[in-house]
């Protein structure tokens, strides 16, 4: 293996394990999110609060726009990923209304 290549193959091993240790946060994190928002779902189910807050929602887009933004992520992305994470959780709510 020439110089080029052992460094190419040495660089891509850090980049793949900065990239699992990544994903290892990720999910915690989403873990923990979800977490909280059974606590919050619970909470609504005990006293009678609809499952969703569309308020909350679009501030919540819209603060994730301005994050990804300043973190120099696609905002579009952003916006789909948060979206997918507020149906599971209005999904999960729902579940405890019934």
């Amino acid at each position: 293996m020439s110089d080029s290549a052992t460094l190419a193959a040495e660089l891509l091993k850090g980049h793949r394990a900065s990239i699992d240790r990544l994903d290892s946060i990720l999910v915690y994190t989403l873990a923990e999110r979800f977490a909280h928002t059974q606590a919050v779902g619970r909470l609504k189910a005990e006293h009678d609060l609809p499952p969703s807050d569309p308020a909350r929602e679009a501030r919540q887009i819209e603060r994730l726009e301005w994050l990804s933004k300043d973190a120099d992520l696609d905002p579009e992305f952003a916006k789909t990923f948060l979206a997918f994470i507020i149906r599971e959780v209005i999904k999960h709510h729902e579940q405890h209304q019934s």
